[in-house]
């Protein structure tokens, strides 16, 4: 098995170079269809989320950015660790844009184990709901 980087991803979403947008559908295609496997990480995920989303890249709104990835997560092929709570994240990422993915995935996780506060000075938790922050 091999990783998918956050680049392939990018490209493949993107198509921001013709050639290696169409090597990548392929490659997604193979993946979908699983003739072929690979895996990858939440990091990966967050890398992306990024990328799209920034102003200094692609801009996109967090519901554009998930929407786009959301696909991606869900190939048949691609083998992600906690699959259920990154597609959580992903709606949580679109539901609360305030806040940013590592947060929106920390939220799904907290979702997925059953706890309900955060141990933490980010504010931005305080308008998660669900969630009471408490600082140490």
């Amino acid at each position: 098995m091999k990783c998918a980087d956050a680049n392939i991803i990018l490209r493949f979403l993107t198509g921001d170079d013709p050639v290696k947008a169409a090597a990548c559908l392929r490659l997604m295609q193979r993946l979908q269809q699983g003739l072929e496997e690979a895996t990858t990480s939440t990091v990966i995920f967050h890398e992306v989320l990024y990328v799209l989303s920034s102003r200094a890249h692609y801009g996109l709104s967090h519901p554009e950015a998930a929407a786009r990835l959301k696909p991606i997560v869900a190939l048949r092929g691609l083998q992600v660790p906690h699959k259920r709570t990154v597609l959580h994240a992903l709606d949580v990422y679109t539901e609360h844009p305030f806040l940013d993915f590592g947060n929106a995935l920390s939220v799904a996780e907290m979702a997925r184990l059953g706890i309900e506060e955060i141990i933490s000075y980010e504010r931005d938790f305080d308008r998660a709901p669900g969630i009471k922050r408490v600082e140490p």
